[in-house]
């Protein structure tokens, strides 16, 4: 009798053993996908902004173009995206801030991509960099999701430097001040009308306050 239960014992660990490494290799196999995934969307995100640079530095350049060209090429531009169901992603700019290690592209207002729940959005009632004394209003999604590129804004402090990069110009400001608000669908915006300046919105995580980050143009480059 002793010996049949030695084997039934042995027996059921074999089978334990068997379950704990087919769920092992489950959850290496879901965490190398999501690094892969992570991966990829960084690489990605890298070719963009990389293809914006190189489109900033043609910018520069002063070559006379024909009206009758830029009509065609707006043409060619809306076909290809009529072929496409997901539209391509055209970054305007560029938000650097080293603080946080962030740098990401901005896509225009009327974009698919213009939205807070897919990357950094250009709110509607924000200016652009080369408007004297406008203000560049961008929101952000804070937390831990794939598209919270503002998580890390509550770590910035005054004479932080934040930089967008528009137009083949890049727009250098430092931080001035952040204060809290509740979030209730609306941002009260407290700065210097008589100073160009940047704006960055988030909500705080795990409560029902919004973060506001107001930025002072410091030097265009």
């Amino acid at each position: 009798m002793l010996k049949r239960k030695t084997k039934n014992n042995n027996g059921r660990k074999g089978q334990l053993l068997i379950v704990g490494s087919f769920l092992i290799i489950i959850g290496i196999g879901i965490l190398g996908g999501k690094l892969v995934n992570n991966y990829l969307d960084k690489k990605q995100e890298q070719d963009l902004i990389n293809n914006f640079y190189e489109q900033q530095e043609e910018y520069v350049v002063d070559v006379p173009v024909m009206e009758e060209e830029l009509v065609k090429e707006e043409v060619v531009e809306q076909e290809e995206k009529k072929e496409t169901t997901t539209p391509t992603i055209n970054y305007i700019a560029v938000i650097k801030i080293p603080k946080i290690g962030l740098e990401k592209g901005l896509a225009s207002k009327g974009s698919y991509w213009n939205n807070v729940n897919r990357n950094i959005e250009i709110l509607s009632e924000s200016d652009m960099p080369d408007v004297e004394n406008g203000n560049v209003i961008l929101a952000g999604h804070s937390g831990n999701s794939g598209v919270s590129y503002f998580r890390k804004l509550n770590k910035l402090q005054n004479d932080d430097t934040v930089s967008i990069v528009y137009n083949g110009k890049e727009y250098k400001y430092k931080m001035v001040n952040s204060y809290e608000i509740e979030k209730n669908g609306y941002a009260h915006i407290v700065r210097n009308a008589e100073k160009s300046t940047l704006t960055l919105i988030t909500c705080k995580h795990n409560t029902n306050k919004q973060i506001v980050v107001i930025c002072e143009l410091i030097e265009v480059i």
